[in-house]
């Protein structure tokens, strides 16, 4: 009897797991850029990018459900510049949100960020991570 409700257990626990984590509900919310930088058609602006402007609304839009308003999922807080910055600069940001290997695929269980939102932070963390 032992041996089938420790599996049994487990099974739901991953299961409450599953259906409790932080995601967008599909793929058309990840594809959309939030940031600006593709206002319409394929183009995707990615010069100049701004924290305030460009970034800042994509991290909020997909990322503070887990990761901001006070909640630190995983131990990491994307909610202030400063926290962000850290996470851009140790390189965790970009290999999280481009589902790089070795490394946990976000946003968790839903799809990757659109190519564009991507890139926009990718711009800005090439040219400096400023605060502006």
């Amino acid at each position: 009897m032992r041996k089938i409700i420790l599996p049994l257990a487990a099974g739901i626990v991953c299961g409450l797991m599953m259906v409790s984590s932080c995601s967008k509900d599909n793929e058309a919310d990840v594809s959309t850029p939030p940031g600006g930088g593709g206002g319409g058609g394929n183009t995707c602006d990615t010069v100049n990018m701004k924290y305030t402007a460009n970034v800042l609304p994509i991290i909020s839009s997909y990322c503070y459900g887990c990761h901001g308003n006070g909640a630190a999922s995983g131990g990491v807080s994307l909610d202030s510049y400063a926290k962000l910055k850290a996470q851009a600069d140790n390189g965790n940001l970009i290999g999280t949100i481009s589902h790089t290997a070795g490394f946990p695929a976000m946003p968790l269980g839903g799809a990757k960020l659109s190519d564009c939102n991507i890139n926009i932070i990718k711009s800005w963390i090439n040219n400096g991570t400023l605060n502006n």
